[in-house]
């Protein structure tokens, strides 16, 4: 652990947003020196991994499973603490259920056995591409992820230094495509692409380099926290308090103050300016963009570069508690609607809200009862939307939308759902847009295509003001908890130690 030069006053650096990367990059960052502060819109901490609480039922508004703790355990480790003194992680298996319109599923785990087994059972002829596949997944891990994930992008030499090894893993092919090599099976080519879905990509356009969560599953496990995702951001909390870091809650930051090209504060809702030697934004990095610093600061990120970028679908996710419990339900599972990519087009690229949907239905009660009343169950049902380019009216639409769903459950894997019910919260792309602050309401930023990736995605230094820097889900290297976690440590490699 670092200790503060003595006698001398030590630089602030001020955060904006306490989601998983401005909670890591406030404890880095307090670790290399700085008097660090952390100001928060929302009456907690958590951004997008808010927990909220309701008629006994607990709720993870946001990510719900972690793929790679190392990069936790390395956070608590560095403030000299033990992980899991503070949390206990659960192994998940099966990682995911996806269950297929004609009833039809596929337990996806990190067994090998069962895995070809899966396979196998779906479509035997297969089973040696998926032996190839499998090592194109541990290729792009090591290189990707490994090799680029805590690597700032923020010069041309580093994305020429990148190139040889985006060509190794493929990148110029979608996932989708890439899958389609090697599988005949439709809908194995499902079970094996759906992954960009879970950090706001359309597998039929994002780069294929994505093929690496596959193997990042497979090494690390999938786990869920007893006490949900919000366990850990309490954890992280902890750590910070250790290290006599505030945050100021209800302090929604509505300016980035810069003078002379450089940022030098920002400015809260209530009209208090708080200077600062460096700020650190973990907010939507296009929202940060666009709405937190005037325009005429801004050459590279103009208002026409932020409107031209791809973005994200948008979520509709509709949490629930029941009487009762669902045994039957695993604590992850996708319920496929009757069109794939057709949806998808319509999502992603027409900008049109469906009749028709997928579900990602999350039940935590499975693993931690405590999350629901005695002998009931805690729920989310998430469905991929256009974000707000579909001029959707989500006053009107909402309850609409949420009938059908239930509807869809009942139907499907939640038989008497509606009877059932003791407890129900909606959010849509307009409350990711009203209440996160997410450009277009979209869930995850811009979309990880390959030209929107690495030295392409927004840096992790920012390219037009000095001592600006972004941490998060919008810049390098991506949605995710471990795209977040790992942009904290990209972020440290540009940020200078304090008193260098």
């Amino acid at each position: 652990m670092l200790s503060p030069i003595k006698n001398m006053p030590r630089p602030v650096a001020v955060v904006i947003g306490s989601g998983f990367g401005g909670l890591a990059a406030a404890i880095r960052l307090s670790l290399k020196g700085y008097d660090v502060q952390v100001f928060e819109k929302l009456e907690a901490p958590g951004g997008r991994a808010f927990v909220h609480q309701q008629d006994g039922f607990t709720f993870d508004m946001g990510p719900t499973i972690i793929t790679a703790p190392f990069l936790l355990r390395e956070l608590w480790s560095l403030c000299g603490k033990n992980f899991d003194d503070d949390v206990k992680l659960v192994a998940m298996d099966p990682f995911y259920r996806i269950r297929f319109d004609d009833g039809s599923h596929f337990d996806y785990n990190a067994d090998p056995e069962h895995m070809r087994s899966e396979v196998r059972r779906f479509c035997a002829d297969d089973l040696p591409g998926y032996e190839k596949f499998l090592e194109v997944c541990e290729r792009c891990k090591v290189l990707g992820f490994e090799g680029m994930g805590d690597r700032p992008f923020d010069s041309v030499g580093s994305l020429m230094q990148a190139i040889p090894d985006f060509l190794r893993m493929g990148a110029w092919r979608t996932i989708y495509s890439q899958v389609a090599r090697h599988f005949t099976n439709d809908k194995l080519r499902i079970v094996m692409s759906f992954h960009p879905l879970l950090i706001g990509g359309n597998p039929f356009s994002v780069t294929a380099a994505y093929a690496l969560v596959n193997a990042l599953e497979r090494t690390w496990g999938v786990h869920s926290a007893m006490g949900g995702t919000g366990a850990i951001v309490k954890g992280m909390v902890g750590l910070l308090d250790g290290l006599g870091v505030p945050i100021y809650y209800n302090s929604p930051v509505v300016k980035i103050q810069v003078q002379e090209g450089r940022a030098r504060g920002i400015e809260l809702a209530d009209g208090r300016s708080i200077p600062a030697d460096i700020v650190v934004s973990n907010g939507d990095t296009a929202w940060t963009y666009r709405h937190l610093i005037d325009a005429k600061h801004r050459s590279h990120w103009s208002n026409a570069r932020i409107e031209r970028g791809r973005y994200s679908m948008g979520l509709f996710v509709w949490y629930f508690g029941t009487d009762g419990r669902y045994e039957n339900v695993p604590h992850h599972m996708l319920v496929l609607g009757p069109r794939y990519r057709e949806l998808l087009t319509d999502i992603f690229k027409r900008h049109v809200l469906a009749d028709d949907f997928s579900l990602y239905l999350h039940r935590p009660t499975a693993t931690d009862p405590s999350l629901a009343p005695e002998g009931c169950d805690t729920f989310y049902a998430l469905a991929p939307v256009p974000h707000l380019d579909s001029g959707t009216d989500w006053s009107v639409q909402a309850e609409r939308m949420r009938q059908a769903v239930a509807r869809r459950l009942h139907e499907t894997v939640l038989p008497g759902l509606e009877g059932r019910l003791r407890t129900s919260k909606i959010m849509t792309p307009q409350t990711f847009h009203d209440r996160l602050w997410s450009y277009k309401g979209a869930g995850f930023g811009q979309e990880p295509l390959l030209l929107q990736s690495a030295w392409f995605r927004p840096h992790n230094r920012s390219e037009d003001i000095e001592g600006l820097y972004m941490v998060g889900a919008g810049t390098h290297p991506g949605a995710g908890v471990p795209g977040v976690l790992m942009s904290a440590k990209a972020l440290e490699k540009v940020v200078p130690y304090a008193h260098a």
